[in-house]
């Protein structure tokens, strides 16, 4: 009986706990993983941003939706595209990581949640960034604003690798 409550619990603790997280491990996130579960019926609500070109000033970011603070401190791998803030010609030190390709720059900016703040104090190749990367690091609930968005979240990067959709 003990080995089959044992089995029950770990089977509804895999579902609830996106892609099998154990201590040491890294949680392999996608971005509906950022959304307070209560809050994800808002994303098809929402939807993608549209271009709006006859507007004389830019759009605003939408502000809704909260983080998931039980993420706070955990070493996560998520893939995304890069939007550089700091760095030079060589290497970028911080950047934004987003969703969908444009978000901030040709769209308005996705809310909070749905940008990552990303600080790699070793510089990412600038050349790896024009498609879409997994940034490895330590993530944490941190509100960062800067001039076109505001983050939700800061990942404190450890490492990149190439995307693969698997």
């Amino acid at each position: 009986m003990y080995k089959g409550l044992l089995s029950l619990t770990l089977t509804i603790l895999m579902l609830f706990v996106p892609r099998a997280y154990s201590h040491g491990e890294v949680l392999k996130l996608d971005w509906i993983d950022l959304i307070p579960e209560h809050e994800r019926h808002l994303v098809d609500k929402i939807g993608m941003p549209m271009v709006d070109h006859n507007r004389e000033l830019p759009a605003q970011q939408n502000q809704i939706g909260s983080v998931r603070s039980e993420l706070n401190g955990s070493k996560v791998k998520i893939p995304g595209f890069v939007i550089p803030l700091e760095g030079d010609e060589n290497t970028v030190t911080e950047f934004l990581l987003v969703p969908y390709f444009g978000a901030c720059i040709h769209v308005p900016p996705p809310p909070p949640n749905q940008i990552v703040y990303v600080k790699f104090p070793q510089g990412a190749p600038v050349q790896q960034l024009w498609d879409v990367v997994y940034v490895i690091g330590t993530l944490k609930t941190q509100i960062v604003s800067v001039d076109i968005a505001e983050t939700g979240y800061l990942i404190e990067g450890e490492a990149l690798a190439d995307y693969d959709d698997m």
